[in-house]
């Protein structure tokens, strides 16, 4: 029996708004590029920006050929399927479209991990940990959560407490997996030289270009409407016993959730920041809308706005918090990616177990379906189900991604492939690893701390 005109022009809308989601989180790696590119010193750009090209090309391959099946197989609930994931695309249940879409939050994973390992890792390095990321570790949560055998998943025939984790776009599949790997990372290779004084006071190492840091802060808010309301992969949607409600109007919530979010804790950072360090700074308000987008991830589709509102305010003071603390035990992350994808990620988690709204869940979850009920939000009367659900995500994943990645790291750094030796730090990683600089230098050279000098006592 031949498909309808219906069926056909139904399937058609949904896979051209998967196709032009998946390109819009795709434009979210120039957004890291950007981000990576301007918060690092100028002696490293070029090999910060060829490790964004890098985490694209290993992990889609990666992904292909292995990540997708464990992702999505059905073989079990926790690990997917051993099988190359180009035995199983396209089939009944996935098409390419899908796995497009699928593909661009994967390479996400490792642009978050490169940022905490930045400006003093070697180049091989990153070859090792995005192939192994994207194509297991990132792709093993994800099964656990977005799969419907996966054992979290709130679209599993046998929940989990009776609920599932709702992490609808990622907050904890994409981000805290990510920045759980650059934690590691990061304390196994240890801060950048001249981070710390010899008393462990912080030294400042400020990016080279606060445009760069802009701009990418936009494209990634651009590419962010892709990330939340993409992930309804299916447009066309109607809720039973209604003629006004579908996905069609959740996909415009979960938008509006989004931005303010973002905007609350990119203003809240701002002027917090503004108390602790007595001036106006671009950086702290690009991170915090940032810290917002990542917290609101996990639940943009079942909660209210003014929700979302209270959202990035915590978020805002969860980063702060963080990256204070992180000074106290000399932590150096470039990006500020453990605090703020991690930090931030864990928040979103808690808040949707506390926030969600059940009409808006069993839309979700159920396509609105009349008579269902299921566990919400705590402080909306729901139970304790879902908050439970959250907290055993938050600790599973920081616990598979520390055995996974972290004995990865310490064996590249006991193999002596992790870290540049210092002598190539101070001189920048691009003189030493890839043959200039990435902009145009004549007389001039990059002093440790960022002020310049000439070419010719720098290399005395």
């Amino acid at each position: 029996m031949g498909v309808s005109w219906e069926e056909s022009v139904t399937y058609s809308i949904n896979a051209i708004y998967l196709l032009f989601s998946a390109y819009l989180v795709f434009v979210m790696q120039i957004g890291f590029a950007m981000i990576c590119a301007g918060s690092v010193r100028a002696k490293n750009a070029m090999n910060i920006m060829l490790t964004n090209v890098v985490d694209a090309v290993v992990g889609s391959i990666s992904f292909y050929l292995f990540g997708f099946a464990f992702a999505y197989g059905t073989s079990n609930p926790f690990i997917g399927t051993h099988l190359f994931a180009l035995s199983h695309i396209p089939n009944a249940t996935y098409d390419y479209a899908f796995f497009l879409y699928q593909w661009a939050f994967a390479i996400a994973v490792t642009g978050i991990t490169s940022g905490s390992i930045a400006e003093r890792t070697q180049f091989s390095a990153y070859l090792v940990f995005s192939f192994f990321l994207s194509g297991f570790v990132y792709p093993v949560v994800a099964h656990w959560l977005w799969s419907s055998s996966g054992w979290l998943s709130p679209n599993s025939t046998h929940l989990f407490l009776g609920s599932g984790a709702i992490d609808f776009a990622g907050s904890g599949v994409v981000h805290l997996v990510g920045a759980v790997a650059g934690l590691w990372g990061s304390i196994i290779e240890g801060p950048r030289t001249g981070r710390f004084d010899s008393l462990g006071r912080p030294m400042p190492l400020r990016g080279h270009s606060a445009t760069l840091v802009v701009l990418g802060t936009f494209l990634l808010w651009f590419g962010w409407f892709g990330f939340n309301p993409g992930s309804f992969d299916k447009i066309l949607v109607a809720y039973p016993g209604t003629s006004d409600q579908g996905n069609w109007t959740s996909v415009g919530r979960t938008a509006v959730t989004t931005i303010l979010a973002g905007s609350t804790a990119g203003i809240v950072t701002l002027f917090g920041r503004r108390l602790l360090v007595g001036h106006w700074d671009a950086m702290d308000a690009c991170n915090g809308l940032l810290g917002g987008f990542v917290a609101i991830t996990s639940g943009c589709s079942v909660v209210e706005p003014w929700a979302a509102i209270i959202c990035g305010f915590v978020s805002a003071w969860v980063l702060i918090g963080l990256n204070i603390v992180a000074l106290k035990l000399n932590y150096d992350d470039p990006l500020e990616a453990a605090q703020l994808h991690g930090g931030c990620g864990t928040w979103g988690l808690l808040f949707t177990g506390l926030f969600a709204k059940e009409e808006f869940v069993i839309q979700v979850y159920n396509c609105g379906e009349i008579g269902v009920s299921r566990p919400y939000g705590v402080l909306l009367g729901g139970g304790w189900g879902l908050f439970g659900a959250q907290v055993i995500e938050i600790l599973t994943i920081f616990g598979w991604v520390s055995v996974t990645m972290g004995p990865i790291f310490y064996a590249l750094q006991k193999l002596e492939i992790l870290r540049i030796p210092v002598n190539e730090e101070v001189t920048g990683l691009d003189i030493s690893c890839h043959g200039g600089y990435a902009y145009a230098q004549e007389n001039y050279h990059l002093r440790l701390y960022g002020d310049y000098m000439p070419i010719q006592h720098a290399l005395s």
